[in-house]
């Protein structure tokens, strides 16, 4: 296979049995997923030796193929084996994301629209990409929604959604923000463009009850287990972006970052808050105690 070399950072991806560096060419002009994005992803960290909820991310982009027509092709046990061996490609200086992947090579005969579950393939790659955590952050909200399970893919992790995340952040970038606050359909806060959100009203911790119009990811669900354990009256409902507006405190959740504060929502200002430092602190003490150093 000739490999095309000019990944952006320290790159090694696992494909059909054999690792290769950089960014090798995998998808041709006739793959169903080239032209009608039958790719299904997901990303784990590893960072100061640790890959927290490796196993979840490995379970999960299983669960994102049989949800998009694929067939999951790898165990999860075995997709978590071959990041630790990847993981182990690297120098360890500079944390990593781990992103195990299907797509299909073929339509179905007599509908090509359709994946052919039986033309399913594996990668796993891994690349070199600091991690921001803590790093504050604004948000404006969106002109664009978050489409309902009736109209997009949205129980699977399938990159056929990111598109709409990418143009949420491009305008909101153009007004001079760092990420977008998004409703879904019926114009209630689900997320934002690229993470889960928080927020705290009088020491309660609200965040959008799950709706299956966005992904409620591993990272939210580990936040809010760690902070009831730790207290926390943490409640999944219903919210409106006037609910963001009046918030004592706003965060996002997600696994790129873990946990990020937000210090401005359109014209309001926010300071980064006792339970967002909390948060943080109870997510990495909780990653740092249950996870060793290897697979």
């Amino acid at each position: 296979m000739a490999v095309d070399t000019s990944a952006r950072t320290p790159t090694f991806t696992y494909v059909d049995g054999d690792w290769f560096s950089g960014n090798p060419p995998l998808i041709g002009p006739a793959s169903h997923a080239m032209w009608l994005g039958s790719t299904v992803f997901d990303g784990a960290r590893w960072f100061d030796g640790i890959a927290p909820d490796l196993d979840l991310h490995c379970e999960r982009v299983n669960r994102s193929a049989v949800n998009m027509g694929l067939k999951p092709v790898v165990e999860a046990k075995e997709i978590e084996r071959l990041a630790w061996e990847g993981i182990g490609k690297f120098d360890g200086r500079t944390a990593i994301y781990i992103k195990p992947m299907y797509w299909a090579e073929h339509g179905q005969m007599g509908s090509v629209v359709a994946a052919d579950p039986d033309s399913t393939r594996f990668a796993l790659c891994l690349f070199e990409a600091p991690m921001h955590t803590a790093k504050p952050s604004s948000l404006t909200v969106s002109p664009f929604r978050r489409p309902s399970p009736e109209t997009a893919m949205t129980e699977a992790k399938t990159g056929s959604l990111y598109p709409n995340s990418g143009r949420m952040i491009i305008e909101a970038r153009s007004r001079g923000f760092d990420n977008a606050l998004v409703r879904d359909m019926n114009g209630n806060v689900v997320e934002t463009a690229s993470s889960n959100v928080f927020m705290v009203k009088d020491g309660v911790v609200y965040t959008p009850a799950a709706n299956r119009t966005f992904l409620a990811g591993i990272t939210r669900a580990r936040i809010i287990g760690l902070l009831r354990h730790a207290g926390f009256d943490v409640r999944e409902a219903t919210l409106s972006v006037e609910d963001f507006m009046n918030a004592d405190e706003i965060f996002q959740t997600g696994n790129y970052s873990k946990v990020v504060p937000v210090t401005r929502l359109d014209d309001a200002q926010f300071q980064e808050g006792p339970v967002t430092r909390k948060a943080l602190d109870l997510y990495m003490d909780w990653a740092k105690s249950s996870h060793g150093t290897d697979g």
